[in-house]
């Protein structure tokens, strides 16, 4: 069959936008001998497809033999690369500077030593401007070696202030990448594991924590040292669930960006993260107005054209702005408005599959999920738990696990009590064998082990009082960041919907 994802060369002609693609023809036809134009045959023959299939495409195509595909392919996977290059150059400044830095080498190469060394001075100072640390050491070492073949008369001590430079950048370089190493263990931590989930994870994370390169990078002042840094501990804060953490440096991360404005156009991706993560901190500590507030931000900085001609922009907004609107719903009790999103979110979903990794589409299916179980659709929230059940994806035990409880507990919600019998075992032993079993969930699975004994609804007020001193426990109040089991108890003792208990919750805070 067919398979969108099985051709590196089609995904990039699918990914290319009109004017991306008028661009590679005229540089095609441009820079191509005649012999070479039948790149653009295939070019075209690739974007009439719909998946890609390589019979088709040879069985229409006549004049492309089967024994020179693999050379056709490769060579027009340059010639697009080589087009994009040069129209994205202006949005780039690492393409700018590498372009530089090309220009410099070929001077040199010619032996004009003196014009390579100035145009390296002014690749250094854009260098410093844009905190480009790697290319920085490019230059310089491109200096040294200019310097230490060939008498410039340039200026007095030269060697000993590039030696000064370079042991500098050096240092600089050293501390971006074990930061930033760090930085990504943390996220990778929480990707494969959600929240901590007993002592044992909280060992490990505190023993990344406490790395003493983050004692090391505390006073220095460089843009890429802070930013990641302060990511470390929004991490930290976030997994562990200490949210006074998470929110102050997930302020401190958008507060480097908004002091440092050319920075959002290089490191846009980062910039929206940053939002995100403030997002999620006041959303995690109900203040809704900074909530409402950041959102509005992320909103502002989605229509600018720093996004707007950026697919990986397009595509990184798309997903916080909805979990943040979804975040939303959850907060003020609007769970059946919330559902008026779902056709939205489903057909971008679709637009954008070959785009977006599988942790955001696992996000987005339990989200989707607890908006239907809020909004008291419990058949719903069956078919897009079933979604993630179902898909074998080696990510997010957290989420595997609470989709799998919550699918439990729609189905007690629809009175299924066979089937509450037939799954209640598996996802006890599915919880367990994950780690995700604690003082909460046993709690849950013995209530539904007694209801399923009796043959009726057992009280759900003893329930209640068992439950609801572990929300104080940190690593037992995780649990109920994943399903608001308290306020779906609270609504089968008054007898009102989930959401409705939640909206009376928020008005009474908010008054």
């Amino acid at each position: 069959m067919p398979n969108l994802s099985t051709d590196a060369l089609f995904i990039l002609v699918k990914s290319l936008e009109k004017g991306e693609k008028r661009n590679f023809k005229l540089y095609a036809a441009r820079n191509s001998a005649s012999a070479d134009l039948k790149i653009v045959q295939l070019f075209d023959a690739l974007d009439k497809m719909k998946d890609y299939d390589e019979e088709e495409l040879l069985r229409k195509n006549e004049s492309i033999q089967k024994q020179q595909l693999s050379n056709l392919k490769a060579h027009l996977y340059d010639q697009i690369l080589s087009s994009l290059r040069i129209l994205k150059q202006s949005e780039n400044i690492d393409l700018q500077i590498h372009e530089q830095l090309d220009h410099a080498k070929i001077l040199y190469n010619k032996g004009l030593y003196l014009q390579s060394l100035r145009l390296l001075d002014k690749i250094k100072s854009l260098t410093k401007q844009n905190n480009q640390v790697t290319f920085l050491l490019q230059v310089l070492f491109l200096e040294k070696k200019i310097e230490s073949l060939h008498i410039t008369r340039s200026m007095q001590d030269r060697a000993k202030q590039l030696s000064d430079e370079i042991d500098e950048a050096n240092e600089r370089l050293e501390l971006i990448a074990k930061t930033s190493n760090l930085s990504l263990q943390l996220y990778g931590w929480y990707i494969q594991h959600g929240h901590a989930r007993d002592d044992e994870d909280r060992k490990t994370l505190d023993a990344l924590i406490q790395d003493p390169i983050l004692e090391r990078v505390k006073t220095v002042k460089g843009f890429y040292e802070r930013l990641y840094r302060y990511q470390c501990h929004c991490w930290y804060g976030f997994i562990t669930q200490d949210f006074l953490m998470h929110y102050r440096y997930a302020q401190k991360w958008v507060d480097l960006f908004e002091k440092e404005e050319s920075m959002k156009q290089i490191e846009s991706a980062q910039y929206i993260k940053g939002l995100h993560n403030l997002i999620s901190a006041h959303f995690d500590l109900k203040n809704i107005d900074k909530f409402k507030e950041t959102i509005c931000l992320l909103e502002q900085f989605s229509e600018t054209p720093i996004v707007l001609n950026n697919k990986n922009n397009l595509i990184q907004s798309f997903v916080y702005l909805y979990i943040a609107k979804i975040n939303q719903h959850f907060l003020e009790g609007t769970f059946s408005e919330g559902l008026a999103m779902i056709p939205t979110m489903e057909e971008k979903l679709k637009e954008i599959e070959m785009y977006i990794d599988s942790h955001r589409v696992l996000v987005f299916y339990y989200k989707i999920a607890c908006l239907y179980f809020g909004a008291g659709d419990a058949e719903k929230t069956i078919d897009y738990l079933n979604r993630i059940i179902n898909w074998k994806v080696n990510l997010r035990d957290d989420l595997q696990c609470y989709a799998r409880l919550l699918h439990l507990i729609a189905h007690y919600e629809l009175g299924n009590m066979e089937v509450v019998a037939y799954l209640s075992k598996s996802v006890f032993r599915f919880m367990s064998k994950m780690k995700n079993l604690g003082a909460v969930e046993e709690v849950l699975f013995n209530f539904i082990k007694t209801s399923i004994q009796s043959g009726t609804q057992v009280s759900f007020e003893s329930l209640l009082d068992k439950l609801q001193p572990l929300e104080k426990n940190k690593l037992e109040s995780r649990a109920f960041m994943y399903l608001d089991i308290i306020s779906w108890l609270q609504s089968k003792i008054e007898n009102k919907d989930v959401q409705t208990i939640i909206k009376e919750k928020f008005e009474a805070s908010h008054k």
